[in-house]
């Protein structure tokens, strides 16, 4: 046997002893392993990406929130909704008729292979107000171009309009859905809904009230409507309250058409802030692999209003009880990956 090979082996039984008197009394550090690879624990964006909507092109998952970090609106990218990259800014240049500063609650809606909608809220330098406008991409990621010389929808005299979210019905009619920014100047907030053109980009009809803050837990707002088809009911959730608060939450109302009428659920809120994380809502869904998932945001407990980390991006899983969504979260431990 030579020298060397008689000092490795001795240096190998050193280092093994080493390692068995460290492992004794001490906690050993995690691997990853399958099962750690199976599942994941919320906030599964840590910094603040208020307003999160997120949409499916090919195997990648592209996350869409309002203003943060200098950008208009910040879009990220992922594999598993889990595992969020930042991506860069989706709409690098605003409208002429537009500020910086106020580019809140964007959605996308893809309405070709090669054609994607934007409908984001921005301040409006003639009214004073944030109104809603409509940008156009060739890919999910941008830049998306809006070439508009006014607002889509600007209800200034009621407060102005905010939170526009694209829906596409099963009969293949796409309709545009906000709010009315009422809690601004002192007046009842309504979500709306109006029919959009098959390009997306002019509203047609007249528009529909739907519904406005009625109950105790709402407070002065309703706000981020959402909707999502199901088995034929057709579900319009919704986020109440103020959102720099701990009673910000969230709710639903079964409709009869994207028109209305609409009835709020009895058991409402469904999902409301706990231990983990506080005055979560503005959500919206995704569907993957036949599980449900809300998308929201929320503050860290005792943190609210708080620029750090400000509001973070929660998922948890809608399980469907006897037709009704019923919201698993906000859950702080680990759960199954989607």
């Amino acid at each position: 046997m030579s020298i060397g090979r008689t000092r490795r082996r001795g240096a190998a039984a050193v280092l093994a002893a080493a390692l068995l008197v460290a492992g004794c009394g001490s906690t050993p550090t995690p691997s990853s392993t399958p099962e750690d690879a199976r599942v994941f624990t919320n906030p599964v964006v840590r910094s603040d990406a208020p307003d999160p909507q997120a949409i499916r092109v090919g195997e990648t998952w592209y996350l869409f929130h309002t203003n943060a970090g200098g950008r208009n609106v910040p879009v990220l990218t992922s594999p598993d909704l889990v595992d969020w990259t930042p991506a860069g800014d989706a709409l690098p240049t605003l409208p002429d008729w537009a500020d910086a500063g106020k580019t809140w609650a964007p959605e996308v809606i893809q309405l070709a292979p090669d054609r994607f909608v934007l409908y984001y809220t921005v301040a409006d330098r003639a009214s004073g107000r944030q109104c809603l406008s409509r940008a156009v991409a060739s890919t999910p990621l941008g830049p998306y171009a809006d070439d508009s010389d006014r607002p889509l929808v600007c209800q200034a005299d009621l407060g102005g309009s905010i939170d526009a979210s694209p829906f596409r019905d099963t009969d293949g009619s796409l309709w545009l859905l906000w709010k009315n920014d009422g809690n601004a100047i002192g007046v009842d907030t309504w979500l709306w809904s109006q029919r959009l053109s098959p390009d997306g980009l002019r509203l047609t009809g007249p528009a529909a009230k739907l519904l406005r803050q009625t109950e105790p837990w709402e407070g002065t707002l309703i706000e981020g409507p959402f909707l999502h088809r199901r088995d034929g009911k057709l579900f319009l959730f919704f986020a109440a309250n103020a959102y720099d608060k701990d009673a910000y939450a969230e709710g639903y109302a079964v409709c009869e058409s994207p028109a209305g009428p609409c009835v709020k659920a009895p058991e409402n809120p469904i999902l409301r802030g706990n231990e983990v994380a506080s005055g979560p809502g503005h959500a919206s869904i995704v569907e993957h692999d036949g599980r449900t998932w809300l998308l929201y945001h929320a503050w860290p407990p005792g943190l609210e209003g708080a620029t750090d980390p400000g509001r973070q991006v929660w998922l948890d899983e809608i399980v469907w009880e006897d037709g009704r969504p019923v919201v698993k979260g906000p859950t702080g431990s680990a759960q199954p990956r989607p």
